[in-house]
């Protein structure tokens, strides 16, 4: 099969390349920038375009499919000329359900621990042995790939994102993949620019829960309120289970999980992510693996990347970087930090970077987001929210929207890395929570800090 990729060098879609060219595919793309790590990536397998930029020429009538990134635009010359010939063009979860088809898809969605619930399953189901297909939004220890796909396996494991599924095809993605086996982690209101009120985002949830296959089954978090209601009103014809976090104790900056056989000790931790775990537990139980194996299993998990990363450690001293933007992600990771170290002073760093928490209105939802820290610290560039053609924002509405007189606010990147450079840390706990990079800051050399 030759599949062309438009913007084969975003994190998702380098990766489902790769997986196609694993597969035997005859793969080409374009776009007009490419970053590491997708760079070097699609150059050690020859996918990487020769140079930079759009060229319908690349669109010939040999083509099997064309899959179109979020990346390029409607206008995009390569889609216009893909149009005109009548070539099949794909958004990146229309081509992985039409390579699942004939599987069983297990799809985990949430506003929030859907990346760590699908990589908490797959390292079990890799550490037992058990081969599945899967696409997940982080990159995991043991695995080349994010996507992988397979004629042999009959699962796939699928993380299923609220976004946008392509440029033409404004259905979010994980309404497309129609699950035999589905998760919902939790919902807190986010991507704002897609999804202007409350109601259109949670309406977006409620939809995905009535297309599961008749017969499947929603495993959902019973302790967040809205996912219940959603689930307990879902009138597809599917077996419900209830999951809620499950008992487990601190000692000593380790935590540890009750399981049948005593305490266990494991090496996530923070409430929001024991709930992930009795998550994940059900899912792996549903696709074949026993409650001691899984538990065997996941005292090994030590975290998706960017999810509660340990970057740094002294004697003394110990640093983290989290994914964490929306307000219920900053305000249960910072708790979770600091009920992990209590003795530590705690301080916790933010990056506004999102469309989302860029957006004047939402961001009053970061009340005692950061409360459970020492000290608190937000970033945001002004620059960003000109590009992203947003409102002003200022110094003042963030104070007020954080309700916290000590607050720290940086608008420059270099003044905030100046600010790390110039801390004392001593006994303490530097949390980092981005979806960027703070203007540029390498997070390499955190250590040298601490």
């Amino acid at each position: 099969m030759k599949v062309h990729f438009i913007a084969i060098g975003g994190s998702a879609m380098h990766n489902l390349a790769l997986a196609l060219h694993h597969k035997g595919y005859t793969i080409s793309g374009s776009d007009d920038a490419i970053f590491e790590p997708s760079k070097t990536r699609l150059a050690d397998y020859g996918l990487l375009p020769i140079e930079l930029g759009w060229f319908p020429d690349k669109i010939t009538s040999d083509l099997d499919a064309v899959i179109l990134g979020m990346h390029a635009k409607e206008d995009n010359p390569e889609l216009l000329k893909a149009q005109a010939e009548g070539i099949k063009i794909y958004s990146y979860p229309e081509f992985l359900y039409e390579q699942s088809k004939e599987k069983t898809r297990v799809v985990i969605g949430g506003s929030h621990g859907k990346t760590t619930i699908t990589a908490m399953i797959l390292h079990v189901l890799h550490y037992q042995n058990k081969e599945v297909d899967f696409m997940v939004g982080a990159q995991l220890p043991g695995f080349d790939t994010m996507v992988h796909l397979t004629e042999e396996n009959d699962f796939i494991l699928l993380e299923g994102d609220e976004y946008l599924s392509s440029p033409i095809d404004r259905r979010p993605k994980f309404h497309l993949y129609k699950p035999n086996i589905a998760l919902i982690s939790g919902i807190a209101w986010d991507h704002v620019n897609v999804f202007p009120t409350y109601e259109n985002y949670i309406e977006q949830f409620e939809i995905f829960a009535e297309s599961i296959s008749r017969g499947g089954i929603l495993v959902y978090n019973e302790e967040d309120a809205e996912v219940r209601r959603i689930a307990e009103a879902a009138e597809a014809p599917t077996r419900k289970h209830p999951y809620s976090t499950p008992e487990y104790t601190i000692e000593d900056g380790e935590t540890l999980l009750e399981t049948p056989e005593g305490p266990m000790p494991i090496s996530v931790f923070g409430k929001h992510n024991l709930n992930n775990l009795a998550g994940a537990k059900w899912i792996c139980q549903h696709m074949g693996v026993d409650e001691d194996d899984f538990y065997e299993a996941i005292a090994s998990f030590e975290g998706a990347a960017k999810r509660l990363e340990k970057i740094g450690e002294t004697a003394t001293n110990i640093a983290f970087k989290d994914f964490a933007h929306s307000p219920s992600k900053v305000k249960a990771t910072t708790e979770a930090v600091k009920n992990q170290f209590p003795d530590k002073r705690l301080v916790a760093c933010l990056e506004l970077h999102t469309y989302s928490s860029l957006n004047a209105d939402f961001i009053k939802g970061y009340k005692g987001a950061l409360d459970a820290a020492e000290e608190a610290v937000v970033f945001y560039s002004p620059e960003a929210v000109a590009i992203k053609k947003l409102e002003t924002i200022s110094k003042e509405q963030i104070a007020q929207a954080f309700e916290r007189d000590d607050l720290t606010i940086f608008t420059d990147a270099t003044t905030f890395k100046d600010f790390l450079v110039n801390s004392k840390f001593n006994d303490s706990v530097l949390l980092l929570m981005s979806s960027g990079n703070y203007g540029g800051l390498d997070f390499d050399k955190i250590q040298e800090l601490l």
